[in-house]
């Protein structure tokens, strides 16, 4: 199975690159699932209904948030009406949604999609992440009852994401880490067989600070005071994330692609 994972949507350039470079990308790469972190695709802070619409449009089978999934307030009552949308499975106990489901690709293949949120340097001390994948995990084992199952990691701390994918290794096909917007380098398979990579980098303009224009972030930075709201850069957004192929029989990855298309930064691809 090939799966692609596309990280953090970052506003109008991150929808931009999706609605022009998913459609072919399906079709040339000859994709079976498609994964995108939405987390950012509205003005920067969360996803709309609207914006949802048009990246499932675009070829998302699935997407995932984060931390800022109920910023766009529409989305408390349009996630339980889209069972394609996931929210982290710790974000809160009384949040609408879930965090996680198994879908059915064009082969009936069964894939497993988990998201969970990191505690180290968030925001706010959600729940324990390893034990809500290991719930999961536990219920769904791979090559079982699904024949890839994928999990976004959504944390600040590089240190965190790893020890998640070293959590999940032999469980999940591929542990991939978002909310930080800069691709690493470390794509690899553990061990026991799991696809790996940090940081899937965002969908977004990187003539930037990790999405944003540059002009207010670099005003804090400098002088330590805010005048304005961030807003998400304009400019042509690179498609970042990573392509895993895996056994249908095992659910183990067999390869694992980063992938860069258009924008600024180095052409990737299979």
């Amino acid at each position: 199975m090939r799966t692609l994972f596309l990280g953090d949507v970052m506003g109008r350039a991150g929808r931009a690159a999706i609605t022009d470079h998913l459609p072919r990308l399906r079709a040339e790469w000859k994709l079976d699932f498609v994964v995108v972190n939405g987390e950012n695709a509205s003005n920067g802070a969360g996803l709309s209904a609207d914006h949802a619409k048009l990246l499932l449009a675009a070829g998302a089978d699935c997407l995932t948030l984060g931390d800022h999934a109920f910023d766009q307030k529409d989305m408390m009552g349009f996630i339980d009406s889209e069972p394609r949308i996931l929210r982290p499975l710790n974000f809160a106990k009384q949040a609408p949604g879930r965090g996680h489901r198994l879908f059915t690709d064009a082969r009936g293949r069964k894939v497993l999609v988990l998201q969970v949120l990191g505690q180290v340097f968030m925001k706010r001390a959600f729940d324990d992440p390893f034990s809500a994948a290991d719930a999961v995990l536990r219920a769904h084992p791979l090559g079982g009852q699904a024949q890839m199952i994928l999990l976004d990691m959504h944390c600040e701390a590089t240190s965190e994401k790893m020890g998640m994918g070293h959590f999940c290794d032999g469980r999940a096909s591929l542990v991939v880490g978002t909310h930080t917007h800069v691709p690493t380098g470390d794509a690899q398979i553990l061990p026991g067989g799991t696809g790996y990579l940090t940081d899937a980098g965002m969908c977004g303009d990187y003539n930037s600070v990790i999405g944003m224009d540059k002009e207010e972030p670099m005003r804090r930075f400098v002088t330590g005071m805010g005048k304005t709201r961030f807003q998400p850069a304009l400019g042509e957004a690179t498609l970042s994330g990573v392509l895993v192929e895996t056994d249908d029989r095992t659910g183990k990855a067999q390869s694992i692609r980063m992938i860069r298309q258009g924008g600024r930064l180095e052409p990737a691809g299979p």
